[in-house]
């Protein structure tokens, strides 16, 4: 976190209003309004964009999946389908879920050697949906992938968006951080051709958590999480112009998240914010080359962002349950003992290690010393279980 986001964080906290109408947070609703406009501009949305905080990625999801059902114009929300990659966010199925949609209606769609989803399978899939007598309600793709920060080729996903009539949906709640970038920022084109768009402030903008939006092409499609209360939002204030933030939100009692961005922009401006997430990324890169020249490690893929996924390769073990266990093992003895934190997932059901670097201060000598940590305890791991055997 940086530190004028940790001052907003006290300010808004002390302040403590809720950012739903405009009589109770008039500079609130100014700020956040003017902050939209701005990441929007970033984006490339265009003049009829528009958007609201959220208090994460998964409600920004949510909330442009509702959006994409409602403009989809269906009754039978049996015959909608979403398309994601096979490596995109859980709370792509959640939504679903929530929305009322079927079961089957969230299709995976695999990924290449660089866990980006193949567009010729999505093309694929589209056609046959629309063969079946189906409607592609959303195509989700994703700015940076939870697990190994893989950006989706937002271009040609785009073109497929516009032949079938599916709405574009790109999940940037960890890739926003490009937005700023000032050596990296083409990983991402084609965001702009985006219906809506998820950012999460407080992963790559370094802001303390909540602080994230959802972005929308077209003003008009908030209209579909509107409800008007008489004791907060009548419906003359539509009328009267009268700018109510919670007119396009899922939530009413909101904090003044925007605050803490607001202030980091003031402070440190679009390009501080962009050095430190540039940072970060070429960290990655160097920890990748670290990884690659190791033999005690495999690692998964090259990074696009600042995560690397890779596990520990013991030269005399090749049981993969047992290197499995030794992974695993090391994880937790690493966590037990105070020294780091590191992550797991699973790559092809097998147990894998994950850094996701979003601390500017972490040094390649810091990932070393971890990688060093890991094969030790790894190492003590094997030593003990074939002990154990003989």
């Amino acid at each position: 976190m940086v530190i004028p986001a940790v001052v907003g964080e006290a300010i808004l906290s002390a302040v403590n209003s809720s950012l739903d109408t405009w009589d109770q947070s008039a500079g609130g609703t100014l700020i956040e309004r003017k902050l939209i406009d701005w990441t929007n501009e970033r984006i490339g949305l265009g003049p009829a964009a528009d958007g609201v905080f959220t208090s994460g990625g998964s409600q920004s999801n949510l909330q442009a999946l509702l959006l994409a059902r409602e403009e989809a114009k269906s009754d039978d929300l049996a015959r909608l389908r979403v398309f994601a990659s096979e490596v995109s966010h859980f709370s792509v199925k959640k939504s679903a879920k929530l929305l009322g949609l079927s079961a089957d209606s969230v299709v995976s769609i695999p990924v290449d050697h660089d866990k980006r989803m193949q567009t010729v399978a999505l093309a694929h899939e589209l056609d046959r949906c629309k063969r079946d007598g189906l409607l592609p309600m959303a195509v989700v793709a994703t700015a940076g992938t939870t697990d190994f920060g893989s950006i989706d080729p937002l271009p040609e996903i785009a073109e497929l968006c516009a032949q079938f009539g599916a709405w574009m949906h790109v999940d940037a709640a960890y890739g926003c951080g490009l937005l700023t970038s000032l050596k990296h920022r083409d990983r991402i084109d084609g965001i702009e051709r985006a219906d809506s768009v998820t950012v999460d402030y407080h992963k790559s903008f370094f802001q303390p958590v909540s602080s994230s939006a959802v972005l929308v092409r077209d003003a008009s499609t908030l209209r579909h999480a509107t409800y008007h209360a008489e004791y907060l939002n009548p419906r003359r204030m539509v009328e009267e112009r009268i700018p109510n933030q919670v007119d396009k939100s899922l939530q009413t009692t909101r904090r003044f998240d925007a605050l803490k961005l607001w202030m980091t922009l003031r402070v440190m401006g679009a390009d501080g914010i962009g050095q430190l997430f540039d940072e970060v990324c070429d960290l990655a890169a160097e920890g990748w080359k670290l990884l690659a020249a190791d033999p005690r490690f495999d690692v998964v893929v090259e990074p696009s962002l600042s995560t690397l996924v890779f596990r520990y390769i013991p030269a005399a073990v090749t049981d993969p349950a047992e290197i499995d266990r030794a992974n695993l093992y090391a994880r937790k003895a690493i966590f037990a003992s105070g020294d780091a934190v590191v992550a797991g997932t699973k790559v092809g059901g097998r147990h894998y290690l994950k850094f996701t670097l979003l601390n500017p201060e972490t040094t390649a000598d810091d990932i070393t010393a971890v990688l060093d940590l890991i094969a030790g305890h790894a190492e003590q791991y094997l030593g003990e279980s074939l002990d154990r055997a003989s």
